[in-house]
């Protein structure tokens, strides 16, 4: 399984139309993205990459993540082993412990000991009847415990709403064997003012997220910082204006040891396929 390159995350990919969604996808692999990332808030998740897998020849399918809370690890070895079965070995598996409020919300009190919960599920998926390697999977680590569980038991690490500068905490704390594969989120825009419009409410979600806040403040981003989306927090964390400007933050991670980044675009539709904006992307990063 190739993961280098540049690859596409997208919620769009998972829960927008799913005629669009494969029709995209084989776009996306013609243009030459090498993996396309889908995230799992719920529905049936394997259903969908088994679409994506099928709209395409050669680019990775992964989850990103795949919330370990929501499946039942016997059961997420058997849809890997049957979609690798039909596909080739194109299915990456990234796992991640989500965040207390949202599996809470579900089930009071269930998000306990994340650290525990991700090692019950790796042994899982290490005892089914076909079980997932460890290079076919990838975990979400942010932290220096999740990230040294990475090294051990996965081929490596998918972070996500990350800065260059956790890509390069990630591989030190890897080494030069393990793969580390950020997300990076991209505006393509005019101004800060549109940036802003577009990107500053989708942030302020995401940072109301305990693993995600936590995670800037041990990058030295003050509570103000989070609490306010501060612009020294959104220039960090969303790479914002022309196609020259989200190279370089490509490149930045790339320096700071990145195998493979995938780029997450927003658009003031969020829900809308932002394929003009991969063309423009794929025209420059590729």
């Amino acid at each position: 399984m190739e993961l280098s390159g540049i690859g596409v995350w997208s919620q769009q990919l998972r829960y927008g139309d799913a005629a669009e969604a494969a029709e995209s996808a084989a776009e996306l692999e013609e243009l030459g993205y090498s993996a396309l990332w889908i995230p799992d808030v719920g529905g049936p998740l394997f259903d969908a990459v088994g679409r994506l897998l099928a709209a395409t020849r050669r680019t990775v399918v992964a989850t990103g993540i795949l919330n370990l809370w929501m499946h039942a690890p016997e059961d997420a070895a058997a849809s890997h082993a049957s979609l690798t079965a039909e596909h080739g070995d194109r299915f990456l598996m990234g796992i991640g412990v989500s965040h207390a409020p949202l599996v809470d919300r579900a089930e009071a009190g269930r998000y306990q000991k994340p650290l525990a919960a991700m090692r019950t599920f790796l042994d899982g998926l290490d005892q089914a009847d076909t079980p997932v390697p460890s290079e076919s999977r990838v975990l979400a680590a942010l932290g220096p415990k999740m990230l040294e569980l990475a090294g051990k038991r996965a081929r490596g690490v998918h972070p996500y709403l990350v800065t260059p500068e956790h890509t390069r905490t990630a591989r030190e704390a890897l080494g030069a064997g393990p793969l580390v594969l950020p997300e990076q989120t991209v505006i393509l825009c005019a101004d800060r003012d549109e940036a802003r419009a577009i990107g500053t409410d989708w942030l302020k979600n995401y940072l109301s997220l305990p693993n995600y806040a936590n995670n800037l403040l041990r990058l030295g981003f003050s509570p103000e910082d989070v609490e306010s989306v501060s612009d020294r927090l959104f220039d960090a964390l969303i790479a914002w204006g022309d196609e020259e400007a989200v190279r370089r933050r490509v490149d930045e991670h790339r320096a700071a040891g990145a195998d493979h980044v995938c780029v997450q675009v927003l658009t003031e539709d969020q829900g809308a396929f932002p394929r003009e904006q991969w063309r423009r992307l794929a025209a420059a990063l590729l």
